[in-house]
């Protein structure tokens, strides 16, 4: 799949907006990839996944075992791991951090890859990496849909991608005139209150 193919999958689900966005790293954005209205199409999502997974084989060989982070992590990793034909298994937040819960783990000599949605400034894949470390198997890299950050994030492992987007993100107190001129929404689900 092409990385134009990839963003017609997008454009397709309506899922690439334009405006002013905070995004869960509370950076704000002129565009936002909103995945979730790509992942309600079963077909979608299983040819951008079976892309995905073609990519990993082409960069690390064939895994054991997918890691995603919840929430947003789960789908893509679940579907990517469908077509590499092995297990997937997710961390989630335990008092701040990812663990793996509900009987998950990780043996040893498992060839793991990690497999995130979007990567925009890294940190949520940090933090799974971090949780998949502390379990004995092979950490073989990680992979995402698409890469905002076109390449610039250190997610602490090799990465490969669909598509790397330079898409611009800025802090709160750094916003060019014409996008804090426009009303901000946050469409995510990092940091909803419960």
């Amino acid at each position: 799949m092409t990385p134009d193919e990839v963003l017609d999958e997008f454009r397709g689900a309506d899922a690439l907006l334009e405006g002013h966005f905070i995004l869960s790293s509370g950076l704000h954005s002129p565009v936002f990839l909103q995945k979730m209205r790509v992942f309600q199409d079963p077909a979608r999502t299983e040819r951008l996944c079976r892309a995905l997974a073609e990519a990993i084989i082409d960069e690390f060989g064939e895994p054991d075992l997918i890691v995603s982070p919840a929430m947003g992590g789960i789908i893509p990793g679940y579907e990517t791991a469908r077509a590499l034909g092995c297990h997937a298994i997710f961390v989630e937040r335990e008092d701040g951090e990812f663990r793996l819960r509900r009987g998950f783990e990780i043996p040893a000599g498992a060839r793991v890859v990690m497999v995130e949605d979007i990567v925009t400034t890294g940190l949520s894949s940090r933090e799974c990496l971090t949780a998949i470390r502390a379990h004995p198997g092979e950490l073989l890299g990680a992979a995402c849909i698409i890469d905002r950050s076109n390449g610039r994030a250190d997610v602490g492992a090799p990465l490969v991608s669909l598509l790397r987007m330079d898409v611009p993100a800025y802090p709160a107190d750094a916003l060019p005139p014409e996008l804090a001129a426009l009303p901000a929404t946050k469409p995510g689900s990092r940091g909803l209150k419960k």
